[in-house]
């Protein structure tokens, strides 16, 4: 016998869209920071001073 599918409301579908997103842009933008801080960091170019402000 055949059951109809649960239906997901679109707020809640567009949600779960936004959560996933902002999940995977996070775990990028930490990753990118451990190798900025460890300096094998091959996909962000940036300068680093070698000046002492003291």
């Amino acid at each position: 016998m055949a059951v109809p599918k649960k239906r997901i409301s679109k707020s809640k579908s567009g949600k779960q869209s936004w959560k996933a997103k902002a999940y995977f842009v996070g775990e990028r933008s930490f990753s990118l920071a451990k190798s900025l801080l460890s300096g094998k960091s091959t996909s962000f170019a940036y300068y680093k001073s070698t000046q002492n402000d003291n």
